[in-house]
């Protein structure tokens, strides 16, 4: 039997690829190409191709034997999500609904959806936990929590199970140097702090220094890829022993400040990185910081590699050895 990964080509997909790769499973990956990258790739089938492209999708469920689902696919860019909110309905929920459709006519029960911190908006309280409000203040966190609802609600009428990950902020790269972070555009800070010190930016803004932090800049909860990867092989595990649909917050717990990312980067690189600080950016609150108390007693899961040095160090690595990202 088979996982499935849509959007496996992409930064945490490929990751997850990789470490499903690693423990011998048989992977089908299905994936348009749009945002991610067959270099990626370290093992799996691919099949490229969109979520709502209905004949792709039959193509995929009769020529494998799938038994669950990881769910990647998605646009993730918050700015381009407020410009252009129909896109992230589109290709977000509708694809989220071709898929299920799919998964129910073929009998597949199973799923573990890639899903967002940004479903919480503004925090009622720090560390975050899976009881707080869901009140999105971006239109792609509103999307991704859509998908949650309507996964909920293809539980109840057909009993396809699911476990939603929202997880923090990603980093890091895989240690085998051969995958790493790759975006076009890059929006999130420890790419873009790296790819300052490499002389690819003139420069980092910070957006905000009087935020009520010690430091006045926005704290964020970091967490490296390879520790998400394993988070989504534990959620298919616990499926496949006939847990029931949950959500799940995966993050360190622990937060850090612009100013503090982009000090540990410096730090890392031994290389200056000049800073230019800019007003607030709307919607961005002031702390984000997970309580993963659930996804480590449920599911035995624990962010091994938390230290922000270890994830900046690894994510350095792989921006030394491929400045052009897959573009080589």
């Amino acid at each position: 039997m088979a996982v499935l990964v849509t959007g496996g080509a992409g930064y945490i997909g490929s990751h997850t690829v990789a470490a499903l790769h690693e423990r011998g499973e048989e992977i089908i990956i299905l994936d348009n190409l749009q945002q991610g990258h067959k270099e990626a790739l370290l093992g799996g089938k691919l099949y490229v191709g969109d979520l709502r492209d209905n004949d792709i999708l039959d193509k995929v469920f009769t020529e494998n034997e799938i038994d669950a689902v990881i769910h990647f696919a998605a646009n993730s860019l918050v700015g381009e999500s407020m410009k252009n909110p129909g896109k992230y309905y589109n290709n977000n929920v509708f694809g989220t609904l071709c898929l299920l459709e799919k998964m129910n006519e073929y009998n597949v029960k199973k799923i573990v959806f890639s899903s967002t911190a940004a479903t919480y908006g503004e925090p009622e309280s720090v560390p975050i936990d899976e009881y707080d409000r869901t009140t999105p203040t971006n239109a792609y966190g509103e999307t991704k929590l859509a998908m949650e609802k309507m996964m909920k609600w293809f539980d109840v009428a057909y009993g396809v199970k699911y476990i939603s990950l929202r997880y923090f902020n990603a980093a890091g790269a895989h240690d085998s140097g051969k995958i790493g972070e790759a975006h076009d555009p890059e929006t999130h800070l420890i790419p873009i702090v790296l790819e300052a010190a490499l002389g690819k930016r003139p420069h980092i803004s910070v957006f905000g220094d009087d935020y009520a932090t010690e430091d006045g800049t926005c704290i964020r909860d970091y967490i490296h890829v390879s520790d998400l990867a394993d988070a989504h092989l534990r959620a298919v595990d616990a499926l496949r022993k006939g847990s029931d649909s949950a959500v799940y917050n995966l993050g360190s717990s622990h937060g850090f400040s612009v100013k503090e990312v982009i000090d540990i980067a410096r730090e890392v690189t031994g290389r200056e990185i000049p800073v230019v600080m800019e007003q607030r950016r709307a919607g961005d609150p002031a702390v984000l910081v997970a309580s993963s108390t659930r996804a480590r007693e449920e599911l035995g899961w624990s962010p091994d590699r938390s230290n922000l040095k270890e994830i900046i160090a690894s994510a350095w690595s792989w921006h030394v050895n491929h400045p052009n990202g897959y573009n080589e």
